[in-house]
């Protein structure tokens, strides 16, 4: 039988918000990759990922020297939104392209493109903020997972939403970031690391927070907010 949409490309099915993040993230890895093969940048092209991570990740050093001397250096205050486009692997860079295409198609058939980009800086911003006043050491926060965070917590909100429409447990919303959460720890427990998942806990939060305002009917929620405000 004919089918009229067998050549039809599934990337047309996909917000172009999360295609263009998903193309940027995937082309840095990609030239990361080549570049340590020699394949592209000569000689100095084999260090392209140690001084992408040196010139563009966030540091808690960096955080504290911000809050201590309230200087508000444009580079330095940068690296709170270039560090997710970092990643320290193909595999680091790889998870992080499949859980943005597949989240990420989730919220954005929902909320406003812009709503997307704000949701994404925001969660970036503020999970690199609670990383700063946790972490103490000079281990760099790189990788696009807080901001993939956020897009989860949107989801969640998106299940809890429904949940409660239906009449379901609203705790089952938040199954899939329970596991998450355990995954890692059992990882850290293995494995060991870094403080990093501080900043995907914090995009997760701020991610499910936000999409009260950001929801499409996110103006008329806050109206509401301001007219009971005002009658008590």
């Amino acid at each position: 039988m004919f089918d009229p949409n067998a050549d039809k490309s599934p990337f047309n099915e996909l917000p172009p918000v999360i295609v263009a993040l998903a193309v940027i993230i995937g082309g840095i890895e990609i030239m990361m990759q080549l570049s340590s093969r020699g394949l592209i940048g000569g000689e100095a092209g084999i260090s392209w990922r140690v001084d992408a991570i040196r010139t563009f990740a966030f540091y808690d050093p960096m955080f504290e020297y911000i809050r201590e001397s309230h200087s508000y250096d444009p580079k330095l205050l940068s690296r709170f939104i270039t560090y997710p486009f970092i990643h320290f692997s193909f595999t680091h860079a790889t998870f992080a392209v499949v859980m943005v295409l597949a989240i990420g198609k989730a919220v954005a058939e929902v909320f406003h493109t812009v709503s997307v980009i704000i949701l994404l800086i925001a969660c970036s911003v503020i999970g690199a903020t609670a990383y700063g006043l946790v972490d103490s050491s000079q281990y760099p926060l790189i990788g696009m997972y807080p901001a993939v965070y956020g897009l989860l917590g949107a989801f969640t909100w998106l299940l809890w939403l429904k949940a409660g429409a239906t009449g379901e447990s609203r705790l089952k919303a938040f199954r899939l970031i329970g596991f998450l959460l355990a995954l890692q720890l059992f990882y850290r427990l293995s494995f060991g690391g870094g403080n990093d998942w501080v900043a995907d806990l914090a995009g997760f939060v701020t991610g499910f927070l936000l999409s009260f305002v950001l929801a499409p009917d996110g103006r008329a929620r806050i109206a509401g907010w301001i007219e009971a405000l005002r009658r008590r």
